[in-house]
């Protein structure tokens, strides 16, 4: 029985997926977004979690560990030196995926996963300074 196993097989050989998980994260930090099957994406989008987390840490360990994945070292520098920093102040959420249809050939669901734009990545709200005065101003004033 499969109860409690987790991740998807897809219908490939375990070195299979490990080869084809391993293209489609290089292909992802290249492109910051691809197309894949929706059950694609969804295992993608985990293993990317974790590399842009180890991005982050950025010491010489979480290098090493990430070449072991993503062998194009052009590739690893630009996780490391620009995707990663990005997301700095974020736990996690690294990833976002879109439903986009269906494929021609055989109706698969189709999704495009993609990196969450710079724009997009949440920054500490400060309080505008004359919000607060206001508040002040109304509590001090004399009834």
């Amino acid at each position: 029985m499969r109860h409690q196993k987790a991740g998807r097989k897809l219908g490939r050989t375990s070195s299979h997926r490990k080869a084809m998980f391993r293209n489609m994260l290089t292909s992802l930090f290249e492109h910051e977004k691809i197309e894949t099957t929706d059950a694609k994406a969804k295992e993608l989008r985990k293993i990317a979690e974790k590399i842009v987390t180890l991005g982050k840490k950025g010491d010489l360990h979480s290098r090493r560990q990430v070449l072991r994945v993503i062998s194009d070292k052009k590739i690893a520098k630009n996780l490391f030196d620009q995707i990663a920093p990005r997301y700095q102040s974020r736990n996690g959420g690294y990833t976002r995926i879109f439903k986009v249809g269906r494929r021609h050939g055989d109706n698969a669901p189709l999704s495009l996963i993609e990196l969450i734009p710079e724009e997009n990545v949440q920054k500490p709200k400060k309080r505008a300074s004359g919000q607060q005065k206001k508040r002040e101003a109304v509590s001090t004033a004399p009834k």
